[in-house]
């Protein structure tokens, strides 16, 4: 007997855009929020750097993108569309973000003093979710390459210790894939995890198009992840701030979590950037392949050509010995120039008008998109190339410090994140806190991954180089004191 065909629902579809277009084409009088009235109220000012047309469609989704007691749910209808196009059972818009998803997934599934087994590369916001719930976090340090200090994933391995050695954890938690493009072997820790009865979750923030185009790491959806959110403002063609969170399986609280995402973003959501993700969705589908094809058919020709620059070290999967990591991610290290990562920086952005992503001590970081062109490649080429000719000849810099490898390696932890936020605190000089307990978040930014968490013992070498990390230019987020002058340490 012939299966039925399987019928995919209609991804020209976009029920969020086309509620916003049918509100735009009725010239509404509005007697709701936002204040400005369609832009009625708005500053010349604003109006002439984004047009009237920008402010006329900043409508909200209730009364505006749809009726107010949402009896017609385009969002619904929207996420039902996101929920197939990445393979889920059900997926979120968020208009905060990826950290958003981070909080609301933890509100859902944790509760106080509940262990978790969670990489110890981990973005700022899955930090903060753990303080907000004040559960139990059982760090897992990411495997590194030798020489070139850098994380190269968390191995199945290492999950199955942690699980043996915490048979009571309720959640396994990572990064994939990292800040710097490798994958994890997902489909393997979801494997280990699942015998144990526990659910996987991961911050794919980086990774949203993963799941449109072969050429990619496995996504997290089709490597049997229980729950994932991705951003889609990172690498698909979506406003700042939008992501999604996608479920699927039974080891999740779905019921649950529809409540926690209320609770993580706000009650007042703008229309404009779930209809970027509506119409992310839709190109992905239907366009995507195509275009990704294209993105990393410009990343293979720009990963040549800069290899050929002197002084120029490209850290790819090739380099670190890893098949799963994303070809259009590029650390540039510079080193070799004689110059570090924040001069590189600098010179990029004021005298050729290129903005990278970050740096650090060794590296610039990029990444190409489905919005690159070959002439904005060629810019930031041409860049780099006369850079290597301006420092030709200069000494290499003798580092390999990371903002992302040894550094972040956990140390000892004697509070949990939640106590130690908590704590009666002080404000010690940086000189007087080594062997104190930290009550501080201490995140270069970016990549936003905390060196020091609270309940961390404090180690003479982090702050060595967050010292010298801020000498160079680090920002600093999370601490009290972002010059780094002193560190906020749970008082005796």
């Amino acid at each position: 007997m012939t299966e039925p065909a399987i019928t995919r629902p209609d991804h020209s579809r976009m029920p969020i855009v086309e509620g916003m277009r049918w509100y735009g084409e009725r010239n509404f009088a509005s007697f709701a929020t936002p204040g400005h009235r369609l832009g009625g109220g708005t500053h010349p000012a604003l109006i002439d750097l984004f047009g009237e047309r920008a402010w006329s469609m900043d409508i909200p989704v209730s009364g505006g993108a749809t009726d107010v007691h949402f009896i017609e749910d385009v969002v619904q209808q929207a996420e039902l569309l996101g929920a197939d196009a990445w393979g889920s059972d059900y997926c979120h818009y968020l208009v905060n973000g990826s950290s958003a998803g981070n909080l609301a997934l933890f509100l859902a599934q944790l509760s106080p003093g509940d262990r978790v087994i969670i990489s110890r590369d981990i973005h700022k916001s899955l930090m903060t979710a753990l303080i907000h719930t004040g559960v139990q976090p059982i760090y897992v340090a990411p495997q590194l390459h030798a020489e070139l200090d850098f994380g190269i994933g968390v191995d199945p391995a290492q999950i199955q210790r942690a699980l043996e050695a915490n048979p009571d954890a309720r959640l396994v938690a990572l990064v994939s894939p990292s800040y710097s493009g490798v994958s994890s072997d997902l489909a393997g820790i979801a494997e280990v995890a699942h015998r144990y009865g526990v659910p996987v979750y991961v911050d794919e923030a980086w990774g949203p198009h993963f799941h449109f185009h072969p050429g990619f790491p496995a996504s997290a959806m089709a490597s049997g992840i229980d729950g994932a959110v991705a951003s889609t403002h990172k690498a698909l063609a979506a406003f700042t701030q939008s992501a999604v969170l996608n479920v699927q399986g039974d080891l999740l609280n779905k019921p649950r979590l529809h409540t926690t995402v209320g609770m993580s973003q706000t009650t007042s959501p703008a229309a404009y950037i779930l209809a970027s993700i509506d119409a992310a969705r839709s190109q992905m589908v239907l366009q995507g392949r195509e275009m990704l094809e294209r993105t990393l058919e410009m990343a293979h020709g720009a990963r040549e050509r800069l290899r050929k620059i002197p002084g120029v070290r490209i850290v790819d999967g090739e380099t670190l010995g890893v098949t799963r990591y994303d070809p259009t991610k590029f650390i540039i290290d510079v080193a070799g120039m004689g110059i570090t990562g924040f001069e590189a920086e600098h010179a990029l952005r004021h005298r050729f008008h290129i903005n990278p992503e970050a740096s650090d001590l060794v590296s610039i970081v990029c990444f190409f998109t489905v919005g690159d062109s070959q002439e904005t490649i060629d810019r930031l080429i041409c860049a780099m190339e006369t850079l290597g000719a301006e420092n030709r000849g200069k000494p290499p810099i003798e580092t390999n410090l990371r903002s992302s490898g040894s550094i972040i390696r956990p140390g000892i932890q004697v509070m949990t994140p939640r106590d130690a936020f908590f704590a009666k605190r002080a404000a010690v000089p940086l000189a007087e806190a080594t062997g104190k307990v930290s009550a501080d978040l201490v995140i270069p930014y970016p990549p936003g991954i905390p060196v020091i968490a609270p309940g961390d013992v404090i180690e003479q070498h982090k702050l060595e180089y967050l010292a010298g990390g801020v000498a160079h230019g680090f920002y600093i987020s999370g601490a009290a004191d972002p010059d780094l002058k002193t560190i906020q340490v749970v008082a005796d």
